[in-house]
Parts: structure tokens; C-alpha cells; sequence
């Protein structure tokens, strides 16, 4: 899911978009077009990687029950999802963002009662200039951990819940937040026919950190909805709602609506699931975009037997 962005980005120190913070240091300049490079190179890639993947055959006999574990936040198997959000026009000059996400989840057996599921966040963002002084630039955000004790026998809601903490990794300023947070985070969801659908949510509150930097009170929200078709594709939409409740109001929501296509396929007999979401914001801070690009490659690793 991921990263449920970072956007939040909100997302760099949400997992998903960057914020621009009123105390950020002023950088030494760099050459804007260059730092796109590395990631425009990888978005290209992936781009490419789904036209061709979306030509190979699918097994029509698994990929309905692979297409839900992977559309579960915190199903029983390993998966490693590459996420990639595009984000146009943004900063005073109109130019575009991006951020990559590498989310690998992996789960454990802490009893024939309890299972415990991890789920990490590794963002690197690309940022365009931001605004005087503000130069764009690319780099590592704030990585997040997440940890969601869950029931080992699923009923009809599937639940997970733990903390979430987010370390201030990141290797510029403008890419993160500077503070170790931690808070709560919860996820739900119910597997019905040809849906699935659900909400995960985490509030994130700084507990260490430079003072000369604000607090965090972050809120991301992602809720889910998929509708599973045959041989292996899928409708969905998972918009990432984020709520900065240290800024004003007016600059406090990123509220995204919108949706896709997805698709599970093989590489050999590795699963892979693959998906592509457009959103249109309906609410969001001045200096950042309209609207939203995001692609999914996530390798699957499902348990025998």
C-alpha cells in the first residue's frame, strides 16, 4: 500500500510528499535539473517495466487469492513494494517531484494466537526549488517502522495494531522532519466476495529532536477499496489523506481522490503485483500540486503450504 506517501509529502516524514518547513536552513545551491536525474531515470523504468508486464500470462488459478494478500496491509507473507509517486508542478518554478518508496513488509509468528507484522518505509525524495533559498535537491527522507500485533485466526474484520515510529534519517533539511516520532497506528479490514476493502491510519507526535525545529503532529490516513476481477486484475483506490495539524488550517489537509487498474503477474514463479492510481486533490497547500501519479511494482513472497 504503503507508505500507505508519504505522501504522506507529508510523506517524508509520513511515509508517503514533502512539506516545506518555515525554519528550514538555507542550502547551498545545486543544479536542480541534475538532481532529478536519479529518480526520473527509475521512474522511466518503471513505467516501462508495467507495459512489460502487463503483456505476460498470468496463473488464473492463484491470482485472485494473491491479489488479496496483497492488497492486505498485514497479510501473512513477505513482500517488498516499489512505490513511486509523481508529483507535477511543483515549488515557485512548476516543476516536478518524486517519491520512491521501498516498503518491505515481513511477518512473524509469535504464537499459535499472535502474529507480528512489520513494515518498514524507506522514501528517496526529489525535490525541485521550493522557494527562495529553497533549492531543490535529492536524498533520503525519514525512515518509518511500523509494528502491528495481529490476530493469527482471521475473523471478518482483519485488524493490526502497534506503534509506529519514524527516525530522522534524512540527508537534507527539507526531506525530513529532524525529530524522532513515535504514536499509534491501526489498521482494519474485511475480505467479502470480489472486495476488499479497509483503512489503515497513524498519528505520529515528536519526542526528541533539534528545538530549533517545530514539533510533529502528524495524521496519515489511507483507505483502500478493491474490487478483484478475473485472471489476476483488479480495480482500486487507495488515496493517502494526510493532516499536518501543527500548520493552520487552510495549509493543514492533503485530501486525494481518485483510483486504478492493477494487475498480479509472473516473473518465472515469483508473483508480482503491479498498479497504477491517478488523484486529483481536493483539498491541498499552497506551492504543492493538483493532482497525483502513482506506481506500484511488489514482489511477493507467499508462504507454502
Amino acid at each position: 500500500m504503503g507508505q500507505f506517501q508519504t505522501v504522506f509529502s507529508n510523506r517524508a516524514a509520513n511515509a508517503f510528499r514533502v512539506r516545506v518547513r518555515s525554519d528550514s536552513k538555507q542550502m547551498t545551491a545545486i543544479d536542480a535539473k541534475a538532481s532529478m536525474r536519479p529518480i526520473r531515470v527509475i521512474f522511466e523504468i518503471i513505467l516501462m517495466s508495467l507495459t512489460i508486464i502487463g503483456a505476460q500470462p498470468t496463473r488464473a488459478q492463484e491470482s485472485s487469492n494473491i491479489a488479496k494478500q496483497a492488497q492486505n496491509p498485514i497479510a501473512r507473507l513477505i513482500s517488498v513494494p516499489f512505490e513511486n509517486d509523481f508529483n507535477p508542478q511543483t515549488g515557485i518554478n512548476k516543476e516536478d517531484s518524486y517519491v520512491l518508496e521501498m516498503k518491505p513488509v515481513v511477518p512473524f509468528t509469535l504464537s499459535k494466537d499472535w502474529n507480528l507484522i512489520t513494515r518498514t518505509i524507506v522514501p528517496v525524495i526529489q525535490v525541485p526549488d521550493l522557494g527562495p533559498g529553497v533549492n531543490g535537491t535529492t536524498g533520503l527522507g525519514d525512515v518509518s517502522l511500523s509494528l502491528f500485533l495481529s490476530p493469527a485466526k482471521a475473523g471478518r474484520i482483519i485488524w493490526g495494531v502497534g506503534p509506529i515510529v519514524s527516525f530522522p534519517t534524512a540527508t537534507e533539511d527539507i526531506l525530513g522532519t529532524k525529530k524522532l516520532s513515535v504514536g499509534p497506528t491501526v489498521v482494519a479490514l474485511r475480505s467479502q466476495g470480489h472486495w476488499l476493502y479497509g483503512a489503515l491510519v497513524y498519528n505520529l507526535f515528536s519526542v526528541a529532536g533539534p528545538s530549533g525545529r517545530k514539533d510533529v503532529n502528524q495524521m496519515l490516513m489511507q483507505p483502500f477499496v478493491n474490487y478483484n476481477l478475473r485472471h489476476g486484475w483488479y480495480l482500486t483506490s487507495s488515496p493517502i489523506i494526510t493532516a499536518d495539524w501543527e500548520k493552520q488550517r487552510a495549509e493543514r489537509w492533503v485530501v486525494p481522490v481518485g483510483g486504478g487498474v492493477g494487475k498480479i503477474v509472473h516473473f518465472e514463479k515469483l508473483p508480482v503485483n503491479i498498479y497504477t492510481q491517478f488523484f486529483r486533490n481536493a483539498e491541498y497547500p499552497d506551492g504543492t500540486t493538483n493532482w497525483s501519479a502513482r506506481f506500484q511494482m511488489q514482489f511477493l513472497f507467499p508462504k507454502k503450504g
